[in-house]
């Protein structure tokens, strides 16, 4: 994205399962009133998506999730979230173009559910951080563990973020800023 008003616009895309917390991740920390494509969700989609999960849950993004943060004067992130429902994947070529990376948020209650969205990812070897989402507060699992049992490098940051907590937003958003900036400085360098 080019510069607009002396201020450098900056895609990222928030990725992960149905219900891990991505709509709330957004909208959190957008200084705009966010678009959202929130649908209720039918008994025909009970049959389709597992809720056990995630509680009273009666809405679901159906196209994607925008908001926009100043990380500083001059550094404007725009904030693309990502259905996390299977059938809606088709969305993420073009939800992703042109993005920096993404954040994936990850729930500890069905870690299996954020593999898509690294798999994505990893496979277009676009910048990611993993953001674990403790429901209610809980954390149960050590990063240490989780990242084992999402098998992904050391090199990949992991943090704890509480999609509810603007502090915890913003250093999630910062922590994929600054590997992105490392990746393209590592780039130049070659």
């Amino acid at each position: 994205m080019p510069a607009q008003n002396g201020k450098i616009p900056v895609k990222i895309v928030v990725a992960g399962g149905f219900g891990v917390g991505k709509s709330t991740f957004v909208n959190t920390v957008s200084e705009i009133e966010p678009l959202r494509s929130e649908a209720t969700m039918t008994t025909a989609s009970a049959q389709v998506d597992d809720l056990s999960q995630i509680g009273a849950k009666q809405t679901t993004t159906v196209a994607m999730d925008f908001g926009r943060v100043s990380l500083t004067p001059e550094i404007v992130l725009y904030l693309f979230g990502t259905p996390g429902q299977e059938r809606f994947h088709f969305m993420w070529n073009e939800l992703a173009r042109g993005a920096i990376g993404a954040v994936i948020l990850a729930d500890t209650r069905r870690l299996g559910d954020c593999f898509a969205a690294i798999d994505y990812f990893e496979s277009r070897q676009m910048p990611f951080i993993v953001a674990v989402n403790p429901f209610d507060g809980h954390r149960t699992h050590s990063l240490e563990a989780i990242r084992d049992a999402v098998q992904i490098d050391q090199g990949i940051p992991m943090l704890f973020c509480d999609a509810r907590d603007r502090a915890d937003v913003k250093n999630g958003l910062i922590a994929l800023v600054e590997l992105a900036l490392r990746r393209e400085r590592a780039k130049a360098a070659v």
